[in-house]
């Protein structure tokens, strides 16, 4: 009994750990490359354009799932605790409504696009905003992408000159650290940029960086029905 309980216990924290993003970078990167294709600027001007902004410019992707047979409460007792394994950030979870039926998150994924032009080295971030509406029998997901949070470096392209005391495309710098005049935040509105915006003196950034989003939105809707169908590991029913 104690070794079977040991047991369950290592698979929980192994997948706990696993869960502890929806999917790494490089991995996403992988699965983006394995749907949509390995050239960037031609992937993102082919998702384009099967996709619509929103009414506030941005990028909005709505899948209702259906769950047959499973109550609002056992729906939400399950987003609930995928949830809290996914975003281990105490403050990614702003919404937790049972009696509504509602679960809103809001975590920031680093790093999901880097590119190194002639001057300037990219990095950008995002922060999906993701909604989940519980109902008796189904899920409703709803997941945004206001803009992508860059930070450039403006020593860090490949004509720049090197020197080998500075530290280029810091994207690892803390917030608020100015400490290091060559890099900047930039806030670039999506729809103001590439595959959106034909002539973008930053397309081939935010072609990645538009593809990875639309990857890792996709890896959420899978993880999210995975979650509703099957549970986090698999065995998380009412017969124990």
């Amino acid at each position: 009994m104690k070794k079977q309980l040991f047991l369950a216990v290592v698979a929980l924290m192994t997948t706990l750990s696993l869960q502890a993003q929806v999917m790494k970078v490089a991995d996403l990167e992988k699965y983006a490359k394995e749907r949509y294709g390995e050239k960037w600027l031609d992937a993102a001007m082919n998702l384009a354009s099967t996709i619509t902004l929103d009414k506030n410019e941005s990028l909005t992707y709505q899948q209702v799932i259906e769950a047959p047979g499973k109550t609002k409460t056992q729906l939400y007792v399950a987003l609930n605790y995928w949830a809290t394994a996914t975003f281990q950030d105490k403050q990614a979870i702003t919404l937790n409504d049972k009696d509504a039926g509602c679960i809103i998150i809001s975590s920031t994924i680093p790093n999901i696009a880097e590119h190194m032009g002639t001057i300037n080295k990219y990095s950008v971030n995002i922060t999906p905003v993701i909604r989940l509406d519980i109902k008796e029998g189904r899920v409703r997901v709803t997941l945004t992408v206001q803009n992508y949070d860059v930070l450039a470096d403006i020593s860090g392209g490949w004509l720049s000159p090197k020197d080998s005391d500075k530290t280029y495309g810091d994207s690892k710098r803390k917030k608020e650290d100015m400490t290091n005049a060559n890099l900047y935040d930039e806030q670039w509105e999506i729809a103001h940029h590439y595959p959106f915006v034909e002539k973008d003196k930053q397309k081939r950034t935010c072609a990645k960086a538009f593809v990875m989003t639309h990857a890792y939105t996709n890896a959420v809707l899978d993880k999210v029905e995975e979650a509703i169908k099957n549970g986090i590991i698999g065995n998380e029913d009412d017969d124990w």
